[in-house]
C-alpha cells in the first residue's frame, strides 16, 4: 500500500518521533476523542486561567491600591479641621477608625507640616524610620510607595503599600496623612480570587470533559454500528440495518395504501433507495437518479439527519445495491453454468470434430471426437498448433487459410480429404471467427465426417451407371440373342451331318460350347435388365429350400461337397414369389459351390426371429471366404472373383434385387462365425475361413423393415469380428 500525503511535520512530527502518535494510534476512536477533548479542555483551561488570573491580579491589586488611596484622601479631607484646631483626640479617633475599617490596613497616622507625628495607630510606639520614608513632594497630590517596615517590636519586617496624601486648605499644606496597606493580606485576597478562578475553570473543564465524553460515546456508538455492519458485509451478510429505524415512514406521512410499492412496509430501507417505487413524486430509476429529486421531498426532509446518519443510509444503500448486484451475478453465474453444461454436453456428445484456437492458432479446447480421431489426450492437445498434428504440407495450407480468416473475418466452408493410417476420410469443415467485442479472438472449427455420405454418393452414381448399363445390356442382349440362336442352330445341324471322326466336328463342338456360354451370359443379362412382376402368394419356405437342395445335391456330391440342412419346424408360411426365391437359393448354393471347389460342406439353416415377424435363412460354406476389400462389392452387378468365362457377376446382384423386392435384407459375413459352421449333424472339418449369407424375410409384406434377427447371428464374443457386407 502506498502512503499518500505529506510526511508529518512540526508538533505532530515531534510527537511521532517520541512515540506519542504511535501510542495514540493504538487507542480506540472513543479513547482518542476523550483524550483529545480532555487535552484541549485542560490546555485551554490552564491558559485561560493563567491569563484571567494575571488580568484579575493586576486589576485587584489596582483596586486595592485605589481603595488605600481613597482611604488616605478621605482621611486627609476629614483631618483638616482637627489639624487646625490641634484636636488630637479627634485625630486619634479618625486614624483608629481608618485602621479598623479593614484587616489589611496596618497603620494610619497624621503628620504636621514639619513632619512630626500628631496621631498614629501603632500600639508599641511609632517606628522612627517610617516618618520620612514616603515624603510627598510639594507639587504632588499623593504618593504611593511599597515599604519594608517592622512591626511594633521591630522583630519582623513586612512589605506595606504606604499611601501619603497632603492635608491642604486653600492650597496651603497643613500636614500629611499616611495609610499603610499590607501587601501580604492584599496578595491573600488575590490568591483567593485566583483559587476561585481556577476552581471555576476546573469545574467547567470537568463539565466539558463529561459532555465531550457523552458526545464521543454518541459518535463512536454510531460509528461502531457502521464497523459492525462492515464486518457483517465482509462475512457475506448484506441484510444489514445501519441507519436508524424511522419513527414515521413514507406510507404513514403520505397516507399511502399502495401495497404493491416496493417501499410499502419496508422499515429497514429508505424509500428513496428502492427502485421502482410508485410514488408520483419520485423520479424513476435507481438511487443515483432518484436522490436529487427526493431531496425536495417532504419525507426526505423529515427523516434527514446529520452526516453520520447520511453515511449510515448511504452504507445501507451500498449493501442493498451489492446484494442486488451479487444476486444478479449469481443468477448470471447459474445461467452461465447451465449454458456451459449444455455446451459441454453438446460438445462431448456430438460426433463432429470441434476445436477452439486462439488468435495465435494455438488449440485451447477440443471435444472428445477430435481427441479420439487424432488419438491425442486433451492435456497433450492444449497448447499445440496445426504443425504438431498434421503433415507439414497440409499444416501450411491450413495455416494460410486460418490467417486469411483472421484477416478478413470471412468464414470458411469446404470438404477436406484426410488420409490417416492409410484410411481416407472425407470431412465437411466449417471454420468461423470468434469475436471478443470488436476483435477476432480465435477460430472455432467444426468438422463432420461425411465419408459414409461420400460412399453413398459413389454408390448412387454407380447404381445409376448400373441401371443405365442394365438397360444397355438388355438391348444388346436382345439384339445378340437372335444371331446366337442362328449360329447355335446351324452349328448343331452341321454336327449332325458331319462324322465325329473328322477334325471339323471337333471345331463345331467348340463353337457350340462357346455359343451356349454366350447364350447363358445373354440370358443372365436379360434376367438382370428385366423388371418382371412378382407373384405374391403364401409359400412354404422349407419346401422351396428343399426343392433347390434336392436339385443340386447330386451334382455337388460329385465334387465331394455335402449339403447339411437345419430347418426350424415352427417356421410359418410367408408371402412371396416362390420361383424368384428358388432362384435366390440356387444362386447362393452355386456361389458356395464355386467358393469350395472340392471337399467341403454347405450348411443351410432357417430360424424364426425372436419377435416372430421375420424369418432368417443362412447359407454357410467352408470355402476360401471373401477378401475384405471384395466384401463391399459382391452385390454390385458384373462384379466377380471367378475366372473369365466361369461367371457373369450377376448372380448376387439379382439375388439382392429379389430379396429387396420382398422387403427383406441379405448380408454376407466372412470369415463365417463358428455357429454357422459347426453343426452337430456334420462331421466334416472346415477347409477355409468360409463365408455365410444371411437372408431376412418378413412373414407378412406389411411388416416394417429392420434388423430384428441380428441377435441370432451377431458374434458377441471378444476378439476380431468378421467383415460384413449388407445388401
Amino acid at each position: 500500500m502506498k502512503y499518500i500525503g505529506d510526511r508529518p511535520r512540526g508538533i505532530i512530527g515531534a510527537l511521532e518521533k517520541v512515540g506519542i502518535m504511535r501510542f495514540l494510534d493504538r487507542l480506540s476512536f472513543r479513547s482518542k476523542i476523550f483524550v483529545g477533548i480532555t487535552a484541549v479542555v485542560l490546555v485551554f483551561g490552564v491558559l485561560s486561567a493563567v491569563f484571567v488570573s494575571r488580568i484579575a491580579t493586576g486589576v485587584m491589586l489596582g483596586e486595592i491600591q485605589k481603595r488605600g488611596l481613597n482611604l488616605a484622601v478621605s482621611l486627609a479631607a476629614r483631618t483638616a479641621d482637627p489639624l487646625l484646631a490641634l484636636d488630637f483626640l479627634r485625630l486619634k479617633n479618625m486614624v483608629d477608625e481608618v485602621k479598623e475599617s479593614s484587616d489589611d490596613i496596618l497603620y494610619a497616622f497624621v503628620q504636621d507640616k514639619s513632619g512630626e507625628v500628631l496621631s498614629h495607630t501603632f500600639m508599641g510606639g511609632f517606628p522612627v524610620n517610617l516618618k520620612a520614608a514616603n515624603l510627598v513632594p510639594p507639587e504632588s497630590h499623593e504618593r504611593v510607595q511599597l515599604l519594608d517596615i517592622g512591626d511594633g517590636d521591630m522583630d519582623t519586617e513586612e512589605r506595606v503599600y504606604d499611601f501619603a496624601v497632603p492635608v491642604t486648605i486653600s492650597h496651603e499644606r497643613l500636614g500629611t496623612v499616611r495609610v499603610g496597606l499590607s501587601q501580604i493580606k492584599a496578595h491573600a485576597a488575590v490568591r483567593r480570587l485566583l483559587f476561585t478562578i481556577f476552581g471555576v475553570s476546573l469545574g467547567a473543564g470537568l463539565v466539558a470533559v463529561v459532555l465531550g465524553t457523552l458526545y464521543a460515546s454518541t459518535v463512536t456508538r454510531r460509528l461502531d454500528i457502521l464497523r459492525k455492519s462492515a464486518e457483517e458485509m465482509i462475512k457475506g451478510n448484506l441484510e444489514v440495518q445501519t441507519g436508524p429505524v424511522l419513527i414515521r415512514n413514507c406510507w404513514d406521512i403520505k397516507e399511502c395504501q399502495e401495497a404493491n410499492c416496493p417501499a410499502y412496509g419496508d422499515i429497514h430501507h429508505r424509500c428513496w433507495t428502492l427502485p421502482g417505487t410508485l410514488c408520483p413524486e419520485c423520479a424513476p430509476g435507481s438511487y443515483q437518479e432518484k436522490i436529487e429529486t427526493c431531496k425536495n421531498c417532504e419525507i426526505f426532509r423529515q427523516n434527514a439527519g446529520d452526516e453520520i446518519q447520511s453515511l449510515a443510509e448511504a452504507f445501507d444503500v451500498m449493501a442493498l445495491s451489492l446484494n442486488r448486484y451479487i444476486a444478479e451475478i449469481k443468477e448470471a453465474e447459474r445461467s452461465l453454468t447451465r449454458q456451459q453444461q449444455v455446451l459441454k454436453t453438446v460438445m462431448e456428445s456430438t460426433p463432429d470434430l470441434v476445436s477452439l484456437q486462439d488468435r495465435n492458432l494455438i488449440y485451447r479446447a477440443v471435444n472428445p471426437a477430435f481427441r479420439q480421431y487424432f488419438a491425442w489426450n486433451e492435456p497433450d492437445l492444449i497448447g499445440k498448433s496445426d504443425a504438431d498434428i498434421f503433415p507439414p504440407v497440409q499444416a501450411a495450407i491450413i495455416r494460410r487459410e486460418d490467417q486469411e480468416i483472421l484477416r478478413t473475418g470471412v468464414p470458411l466452408f469446404k470438404e477436406l480429404l484426410i488420409s490417416k493410417d492409410n484410411v481416407k476420410h472425407w470431412f465437411h469443415m466449417v471454420k468461423v471467427p470468434v469475436y471478443d467485442e470488436d476483435r477476432i479472438a480465435g477460430l472455432l472449427l467444426t468438422a463432420r465426417d461425411i465419408t459414409e455420405i461420400k460412399q453413398y454418393q459413389e454408390k448412387l452414381v454407380q447404381t445409376v451407371k448400373m441401371e443405365q448399363l442394365g438397360k444397355l445390356a438388355g438391348g444388346v442382349a436382345h439384339e445378340i440373342n437372335t444371331p446366337l440362336g442362328i449360329i447355335l442352330g446351324y452349328t448343331q445341324m452341321l454336327l449332325e451331318d458331319l462324322p465325329q471322326d473328322v477334325e471339323s466336328h471337333e471345331f463345331l463342338q467348340i463353337i457350340e460350347k462357346q455359343t451356349k456360354i454366350c447364350r447363358r451370359v445373354v440370358a443372365d443379362l436379360l434376367g438382370f435388365s428385366r423388371q418382371m412382376e412378382s407373384r405374391r402368394e403364401e409359400i412354404d419356405l422349407h419346401a422351396s429350400i428343399a426343392e433347390v437342395v434336392q436339385l443340386v445335391r447330386h451334382p455337388f456330391k460329385q465334387n465331394w461337397i455335402d449339403i447339411q440342412t437345419s430347418l426350424d419346424p415352427d417356421l410359418p408360411t410367408i408371402i412371396g414369389d416362390r420361383e424368384k426365391l428358388k432362384q435366390v437359393w440356387i444362386n447362393l448354393l452355386n456361389n458356395a459351390f464355386d467358393a469350395i471347389g472340392q471337399n467341403g460342406t454347405i450348411w443351410v439353416m432357417s430360424r424364426l426371429c425372436p419377435r416372430g415377424s421375420r424369418v432368417l435363412v443362412t447359407v454357410a460354406d467352408t470355402g476360401v471366404g471373401i477378401a475384405p476389400h471384395d466384401l463391399k462389392k459382391i452385390f454390385d452387378p458384373f462384379f466377380t472373383t471367378k475366372a473369365p468365362g466361369a461367371g457373369t457377376g450377376l448372380g448376387l446382384s439379382v439375388s439382392f434385387g429379389i430379396i429387396q423386392g420382398h422387403q427383406g435384407t441379405i448380408t454376407a459375413l466372412s470369415p463365417a462365425p463358428p455357429q454357422f459352421l459347426q453343426q452337430p449333424e456334420s462331421t466334416e472339418k472346415s477347409t477355409g475361413p468360409g463365408a455365410v449369407f444371411l437372408v431376412e424375410l418378413p412373414v407378412s409384406m406389411e411388416e416394417p423393415q429392420g434388423d430384428a434377427c441380428e441377435e441370432l447371428w451377431q458374434d458377441r464374443s471378444p476378439g476380431p469380428q468378421p467383415a460384413v457386407a449388407r445388401g
